[in-house]
């Protein structure tokens, strides 16, 4: 598996390098998949100006490799963002946020020119829902989002013990029926007090990497 993702990372190196200069920013995703990635955005840290991070894990790691991270407010322009994902379908859908930053990492892809997604092959399904879907939750909304969702058809479960970066709370909903990844990311992001769920549909990569062992 390690093998895998390092062979991902690797690629999406060879794929990003003539894409990029010496004013680039380059966005950083989040995850054991891209801090594989990182170790290897290192080797050609001369090659760009630095980053935009997608959560506080992935800003540490940046920091301390020398690379300089920049708030997403204070740049112009993303070249490219990297990430993983825990789900991949055949159209290039995802579903994101088994580490619980599906939300900032959301932002960051929107604000890119280009969303590179690195995988290995297992996360690779033909229909997205057997990984838990992950819904960001604001603390005093959560009972009512709920509901909302298992009116939907979901099982929500509290993932327990945990905060976001933005100090909310997920829900991690499994029994849903993703026929339709783009509707259902917008029902699901309509509920009041939803900051955001983990379907990529709307903001899917536009080149999905595949690490082989």
């Amino acid at each position: 598996m390690s093998n895998s993702k390092l062979n991902a990372s690797i690629e999406a190196i060879k794929y990003i390098k003539p894409k990029i200069d010496l004013n680039s920013i380059i966005g950083v995703g989040t995850g054991s998949t891209v801090n594989y990635f990182i170790e290897e955005l290192v080797k050609v840290k001369h090659l760009f100006k630095g980053a935009v991070s997608s959560s506080e894990a992935s800003t540490k790691l940046l920091e301390n490799s020398g690379i300089k991270v920049f708030e997403l407010n204070d740049v112009n322009e993303v070249h490219v963002y990297i990430d993983g994902a825990d789900e991949v379908d055949t159209f290039n859908n995802l579903i994101k946020g088994g580490g619980g930053a599906h939300t900032r990492e959301k932002i960051v892809a929107s604000a890119s020119n280009e969303f590179v997604c690195i995988v290995d092959e297992s996360k690779l399904v033909k229909t997205l829902g057997d990984f838990p879907l992950p819904v960001e939750v604001i603390i005093k909304s959560r009972s009512y989002v709920a509901r909302e969702i298992v009116k939907i058809g979901g099982t929500p479960k509290l993932r327990k013990n945990f905060l976001t970066d933005q100090r909310n709370q997920i829900l991690d909903v499994s029994d849903l029926k993703i026929e339709d990844p783009s509707i259902l990311e917008q029902k699901i992001n309509l509920i009041p007090g939803v900051l955001d769920n983990g379907i990529f549909a709307n903001c899917k990569p536009q080149k999905v990497i595949v690490g082989k062992c």
